[in-house]
């Protein structure tokens, strides 16, 4: 097993180098250009996450596709990861984090236009499509299609399954005393009394708990910020100034080389909010819209709350509780984690409790999902049975095991997941311009939302009466 794990360490740290960095940032900055800076659409955005489309066709409302979006990205990377990654690769990884987020809203859109431009509508009504469909229907790249498919149904035990269970376990018995073991039957039982009534009603919870639990989560690291604020501002100066310079070891701080704490910042960041890696895409594909830029642009939001707001506080609650209390020695991110929100009397314990288990169920709940649609582009329906019972044991069997290795076959997967669906990204950018231009920068999207009127259908119905 060890030997297992060495090879997964190995092979993360080749996927992971600077040909992802560059493959990953690049597509992030290149689509942020050429769709002329698409994040200053944001506040049009968010307006569109929590209005419904009348007359639209889909599965599920776009802000129930947004919400179950953001259950599967707001997980154990938001705050494990940021921790991990601070661990790993220094206090400037936070700032890598925060930039892979602010580019990545881009991606995101472009992941969410293709959704909607290439999904499919099956005999009994539903709506299917994500990056194996634009593999397919946009560039004719079958074989390349499976690829993705395979990765991402392999991922969902990782990334949206055991990784998450094992966190919620660990942090119950650390902070509770509570058996690995029935945390992982009452998880187990609670994921299979969800996933069993499929899209609509993974929606409908998320719906309820996203809101709440981000809300909650945010508002206390401010309390803890207000709490460390004489370390904050030297805080925000190290995060800054290590991110594109060696940070020399002391402070509380590890060591750590530019190309560290960009290589674990991206990786974090990827596996925070997932812009590129292909997976939200798959749910943007069942929502009720009317084009693919309506669409989109909710889907570019997910990025924002995810890595922009949440990662960026939890970055800052840990790099100022290091600085405010140099007691504070470095561990794997877990521990840093721990230790980190603990210093805070009342609040910091609680908090993190309440946002470990919160956003680790979540995100079971919204990978399901993803890793269901993949095995239905694989198989077809009959297999999703025995995938949705595979992966309601999967969630008990992550809640008792150790999972380095885990965590290294995650690595591994979300970048076999992001190389081909990064390259569909690129190659079909054309089209992404092209309905962009349509919908967005000619001011048709502005007066469907102020008309309450489809353009796309008027102009459809006078060419039939010409």
């Amino acid at each position: 097993m060890s030997q297992v794990n060495e090879f997964f360490t190995t092979l993360s740290g080749l996927l992971w180098g600077w040909p992802m960095i560059i493959l990953l940032l690049g597509t992030h900055i290149f689509l942020t250009f050429r769709l002329h800076i698409p994040q200053r659409f944001l506040w049009t955005a968010i307006k569109l996450s929590v209005k419904r489309d009348p007359g639209a066709t889909g599965d599920v409302s776009q802000f129930g596709a947004l919400a179950t979006a953001l259950a599967a990205t707001i997980g154990t990377g938001n705050i494990v990861g940021v921790a991990t990654a601070i661990s790993l690769g220094g206090p400037g990884a936070v700032l890598w984090c925060w930039l892979t987020g602010v580019f990545g809203v881009a991606t995101k859109y472009s992941e969410g236009l293709l959704a909607i431009k290439y999904r499919v509508k099956t005999a009994d009504g539903r709506m299917l499509g994500g990056p194996m469909y634009a593999l397919e229907k946009g560039l004719g790249w079958k074989w390349l299609a499976v690829l993705f498919a395979v990765f991402a149904a392999c991922a969902s035990f990782g990334i949206g399954n055991t990784v998450q269970a094992n966190a919620i376990a660990t942090i119950a018995h650390e902070s509770y005393g509570i058996s690995p073991a029935i945390v992982g039957v009452v998880i187990t039982l609670l994921t299979a009394a969800v996933i069993i009534g499929g899209v609509k009603s993974i929606s409908k919870v998320c719906s309820m708990l996203v809101p709440f639990m981000a809300i909650f989560y945010v508002l206390g690291c401010i309390y803890i910020l207000f709490v460390n604020h004489s370390s904050l501002w030297p805080a925000l100066q190290l995060i800054v100034r290590s991110a594109f310079t060696p940070q020399a070891a002391g402070g509380g701080f590890v060591g750590g080389t530019v190309i560290m704490a960009a290589r674990y910042g991206i990786a974090r960041g990827l596996f925070s909010n997932e812009s590129g890696l292909g997976s939200a895409p798959i749910v943007a594909a069942a929502a009720q819209t009317r084009n693919p830029v309506r669409q989109a642009l909710v889907s570019s939001t997910a990025t924002f709350w995810d890595t922009v707001i949440i990662c960026a506080l939890t970055g800052l609650v840990i790099v100022s509780s290091i600085i405010a209390y140099p007691d504070i020695t470095f561990h794997d991110g877990a521990q840093l984690t721990k230790v980190a929100f603990s210093k805070i009397p009342y609040v910091g314990k609680p908090l993190l409790t309440f946002g470990l288990l919160t956003f680790a169920f979540s995100t079971i709940l919204g990978w399901s999902y993803y890793g269901e649609r993949c095995v239905e582009y694989l198989g077809g329906r009959r297999w999703m049975l025995g995938y949705r019972l595979l992966y309601i044991v999967c969630v008990f069997i992550g809640s008792v095991i150790s999972l380095e290795l885990v965590w290294n076959i995650a690595d591994c997967m979300n970048a076999l997941m992001a190389i081909p669906n990064l390259l569909s990204l690129l190659f079909l950018s054309g089209i992404i311009v092209h309905e962009t231009r349509k919908y967005l920068w000619r001011g048709r999207l502005d007066r469907e939302m102020e008309e309450g009127t489809d353009e796309t259908q008027s102009e459809e119905t006078e060419q039939q009466r010409a």
